[in-house]
């Protein structure tokens, strides 16, 4: 038996997050962050409005700094565990927690990717679409097909089952709204975020990334984390582009979670505002226990709960 921890990403934000947290680690939330983000996390996770907090520059920090607080309040309790992941954003949570960079280094990584994200997203227009009743295998042989009209739609998320996420430009999403039935997709839901995240759209972040990772020393991590971009555990050595390709390359949430589970997992603990990792990792390990810690009130009786397993 072991237990792996999860973080959420970007979409996971709320107006109100973090309440339990800002007095209880004032080193992590208060001023050394404040000063790397260059305005107050406090006062934006508490007070929004949801439209500033949605912001991929401020939601991909504030998830960040939140969700690591929790962790850190979280992990005197449960010994070390024997994986972990983060989605998208998550990733650089579940870096910071196993050691592979520090607090403050993870948080200016994630505020350069936040920017550079946002900046590639104004670029031109994009977006993002879940595809209700699609396999991975349909997803890709869809977004092929538009490629070889011309198009640029791509397969983004791989969350869980039926959990498919494509990007592209509004062509390709208008495209995609008009002939989904017919590639055998229930439906395309588009989502209201900022661009076609985790697709080539985000050419120029990927630069951005590589630069601003390529300055951080790696270190061996405390346990292994798995990289969204190959499914399998982080390697230092290649710190720098895992991380740069992550954010033009598919999320493989769901093929971590089942690579996990292969490796020995049975609990998964999702650690952060939310619940969205916990939901993906009761679809892809069916059998496997799910602890949710999204508040400070939640931790003793995931204590409680991950020593009864054991």
């Amino acid at each position: 038996m072991g237990f792996a921890v999860l973080f959420p990403g970007q979409g996971s934000q709320y107006v109100g997050m973090g309440a339990d947290l800002f007095d209880v680690r004032p080193d992590l939330l208060g001023d050394a962050a404040d000063e790397v983000l260059g305005w107050s996390l406090r006062d934006v996770c508490l007070h929004g409005p949801i439209e500033s907090l949605t912001d991929t520059d401020h939601a991909q920090p504030a998830l960040y700094a939140l969700a690591y607080a929790l962790w850190a309040e979280f992990r005197g309790g449960i010994g070390t565990p024997g994986a972990g992941a983060g989605h998208s954003l998550g990733e650089y949570t579940a870096l910071a927690a196993a050691e592979v960079f520090d607090y403050l280094t993870g948080l200016e990584l994630v505020v350069r990717r936040g920017k550079a994200m946002a900046a590639a997203a104004r670029l031109e227009p994009s977006g993002m679409a879940a595809l209700l009743g699609a396999d991975p295998e349909t997803a890709e042989a869809v977004a092929a097909k538009r490629r070889a009209e011309g198009g640029r739609l791509t397969v983004a998320n791989l969350n869980a089952p039926g959990q498919v996420v494509v990007a592209g430009g509004p062509a390709d999403l208008d495209w995609l709204d008009a002939t989904a039935r017919s590639h055998g997709i229930r439906r395309a839901v588009r989502l209201n975020v900022a661009g076609a995240f985790h697709s080539p759209f985000m050419a120029t972040a990927e630069a951005t990334v590589a630069a601003a990772a390529s300055a951080v020393d790696f270190e061996a991590p405390l346990f292994p984390v798995y990289a969204n971009v190959s499914a399998t555990p982080f390697d230092p050595d290649d710190g720098p582009r895992l991380l740069a390709s992550q954010v033009v390359s598919p999320v493989r949430f769901e093929d971590s979670l089942v690579a996990m589970g292969a490796a020995g997992i049975d609990v998964f603990v999702h650690v952060g505002p939310g619940d969205v990792t916990a939901q993906m990792a009761k679809r892809s390990a069916p059998d496997a226990e799910v602890v949710v810690v999204s508040k400070l009130s939640e931790i003793d009786a995931a204590v409680a709960s991950l020593g009864t397993m054991g």
